[in-house]
């Protein structure tokens, strides 16, 4: 049966004005990209924010002040107890603002209705989720933009529905010397559907130096690039704005291994002799505190299959293992 045809004319689309959590920075209802080399502190960034929000406290540089404002906060690589809760104490948010949704009975993707269904209830401004690759879902290769496309689409639409902000955290790739846009983590789509992209990186002149960088602003002018520092004495602060660019940022970051990329790392080293036992593998990353979830994303990465020999399960890779492939540390 054909889909009847049915046409819109422009005049008849009423013209909204762009609302903001964080001007330029920060659209509401759109996706907005933070990214960055593993170690430059991204989630600490998005922390810090999430931070201001839940007290109602100005945005670096923003004349505009909102109502304290509830977050969702979603993370597959950092433990809330010793993680997540200090870092929200040391940098004084309101944690009863901080609401995560629990995925111990179902992991959650970005396609969940629970995450709809919980920014409806909470009535939250922003949702962040760490990392992008865990959120996916199981079986969706972040290389393929056909198979990027259709997730984003649907993100976008809740996005705008609900009005919240929605944050995505991402590690760049090994890309050294190539242009910011494609110094992202998986299909170029990601950047496409994202409103707003924002990179965390070092300082060359200072290691507790950390800089921003707006690298990509659809909907507004892109903003200063912001200083924050890191220190074990003094925590984080803020520092102001500088004149850093992209290019200038990323000639001055180096590679630096992900529990991802370790975890992708000692599957390559037990699996160079042929299958291991599951229970194996699984013991030998809890040792290096790799979690659970961390070594199923690691397996998909590399294309690694299960396989059952009486009552024990074994992996092994879906395909030899070619010269160049797997991890670059």
């Amino acid at each position: 049966m054909k889909t009847k045809l049915k046409l819109i004319a422009m005049s008849e689309i009423q013209a909204e004005e762009v609302k903001w959590l964080w001007y330029p920075y920060i659209p509401c209802g759109k996706i907005t990209i933070v990214q960055g080399d593993p170690g430059e502190g991204k989630t600490t960034f998005v922390l810090a924010l999430a931070a201001l929000l839940t007290r109602g406290l100005s945005m670096p540089g923003g004349s505009l002040t909102l109502p304290p404002t509830n977050i969702i906060y979603q993370t597959a690589e950092d433990g809330l107890a010793d993680t997540i809760k200090p870092r929200l104490d040391s940098l004084g948010a309101d944690c009863s603002r901080v609401l995560v949704i629990d995925e111990n009975e179902r992991e959650l993707t970005l396609n969940d209705h629970r995450l709809a269904q919980a920014i409806q209830e909470t009535n939250a401004g922003l949702v962040a989720l760490d990392p992008i690759q865990a959120y996916l879902g199981d079986g969706v290769d972040m290389h393929r933009a056909n198979e990027i496309r259709p997730i984003f689409k649907r993100l976008c639409q809740m996005a705008e529905q609900t009005g919240c902000a929605v944050i995505l955290i991402g590690h760049m790739n090994k890309m050294q010397g190539a242009k910011s846009a494609y110094r992202g983590l998986g299909s170029i789509d990601f950047r496409a559907a994202a409103r707003s992209v924002l990179l965390v990186g070092r300082s060359k002149d200072d290691p507790n130096m950390r800089v921003v960088v707006h690298d990509k602003s659809s909907l507004a002018p892109e903003g200063q690039s912001i200083l924050f520092s890191l220190d074990s004495e003094s925590g984080f602060t803020w520092d102001g704005f500088c004149d850093t660019t992209a290019s200038e940022l990323l000639s001055g970051s180096g590679p630096t291994i992900t529990k991802t990329e370790q975890a992708e790392k000692l599957i390559l080293e037990m699996l160079e002799s042929g299958e291991v036992a599951s229970d194996k593998l699984l013991h030998r990353s809890t040792a290096l505190g790799i979690s659970e979830r961390t070594l199923k994303i690691a397996k998909q990465n590399l294309g690694v299959s299960a396989i059952r020999r009486g009552d024990r399960w074994y992996v092994q890779m879906a395909e030899p293992i070619q010269e160049g492939k797997g991890v670059m540390c």
